[in-house]
């Protein structure tokens, strides 16, 4: 994971909603806003024969919608991404392959490693500085399936094996466009293994496993596997309290969605600097006193702490951010969690309990216990 500095933690700060924007129509048989195919968080990598594997990446997942000279760029939440990364966009308008509708991840290198600081600094209302960043620090599109053909026709519903067939086809008439690549994919497992340990250095974020003979599923998470190096959950903001002393940001309060559409509260982040809570007072001030947590709501400070006020804040859930935790137990983290990064690209609605939940701890500790 990247390093969080003081001068960036406001970087990225946007609700999902507003970056929304309706797309302008684009004939093709696939059109944004289109819900891509999503992955369920699991412990393990799945193995057999049905299994191909891709990494992980540390990026903005993105859909590129293309006709003719037109291209669009979805986000994973259904936001217009093409004002933000426009060498991507002038990248696609360059192929030759003049349709098509491809599944990615949009990600930037800094010295060798990927870096999700520089895609957040991408997230900003300047033309001109989103224009500067692009020649300062490009984006690259890395590619992992394929919609729509080079004829327009939909790929939906083939397999994934043939989709990426088609794919690979396809990039090898790409003549080496260095802002668009294919991503690595393979049938063997011990490669997938190996991935965990030997691109980490290089800020890769996992193993996605998926399986050969399913169709591209829409907003689906039933045939893709996802295993993370370490564990993390995208949270909404629901609240803040204050800190013990001088009326700054003490910790964030994190919520998530259940089965009925309420969001609990589920835990705290308060792993901030003095200066990072000064600055994580302007941020969260435009969402001050919204609707907070719908479900189960924090209660007063610990008993076992008598430094933390029990005073707290409720703001608009709209605001999304990753934390790392180290154990999820009884519908809560156990612990503080740790702040790693706001998350514009992810709707608040998607931050459900699923994801901290995988079917291996659910159905793993069960037959533990049976045995």
């Amino acid at each position: 994971m990247p390093r969080r500095t003081v001068s960036k933690i406001a970087e990225g700060a946007v609700a999902a909603d507003e970056l929304k924007q309706e797309f302008p129509r684009i004939a093709l048989p696939v059109r944004p806003p289109y819900p891509p195919m999503e992955a369920k968080a699991v412990a393990e990598i799945p193995r057999g024969e049905n299994w191909q594997y891709e990494p992980k990446w540390d990026g903005f997942r993105c859909l590129a919608f293309r006709k003719g000279e037109q291209v669009l760029l979805q986000s994973k939440a259904g936001q217009p991404l093409g004002r933000y990364f426009p060498e991507v966009v002038a990248a696609l308008q360059k192929l030759k392959p003049a349709e098509f509708v491809i599944d990615g991840e949009l990600v930037i290198l800094r010295d060798g490693q990927l870096s999700f600081d520089d895609l957040l600094l991408r997230i900003h209302p300047a033309a001109s500085r989103i224009q500067k960043l692009a020649r300062e620090t490009p984006a690259t599109y890395l590619v992992f399936d394929i919609l729509v053909d080079a004829s327009g026709k939909s790929l939906v519903q083939l397999p994934l094996s043939e989709r990426r067939e088609r794919l690979e086809r396809l990039f090898k008439k790409l003549n080496g466009q260095q802002s668009i690549g294919l991503s690595m994919a393979t049938l063997d497992y011990r490669i997938a293994q190996n991935w965990m340990t030997e691109l980490a250095a290089s800020g890769f974020d996992g193993v996605v496993a998926k399986e050969l003979d399913c169709p591209y599923l829409s907003g689906e998470r039933s045939a893709m596997r996802k295993i993370k190096r370490i564990r993390t959950a995208d949270c909404v903001v629901g609240g803040f309290r204050y800190a013990s002393k001088g009326g700054e940001v003490g910790s964030l309060l994190l919520g998530l969605y259940d089965e009925n559409g309420l969001l609990n509260h589920v835990g705290f982040s308060s792993s901030f600097a003095a200066a990072e809570r000064k600055k994580l007072k302007q941020v969260l001030k435009p969402y001050m006193g919204g609707s907070g947590f719908t479900g189960h709501a924090p209660g007063g400070p610990s008993r076992w702490s008598t430094e933390r006020s029990g005073e707290w804040e409720r703001l608009d859930p709209k605001l999304v951010c990753e934390v790392r935790y180290d154990h999820f137990s009884g519908r809560r983290f156990r612990h503080g969690t740790k702040f790693l990064r706001w998350r514009p690209d992810k709707d608040p609605r998607s931050c459900t309990y699923e994801q901290v939940q995988s079917s291996a701890v659910k159905g793993g500790l069960r037959v533990l216990l049976a045995a």
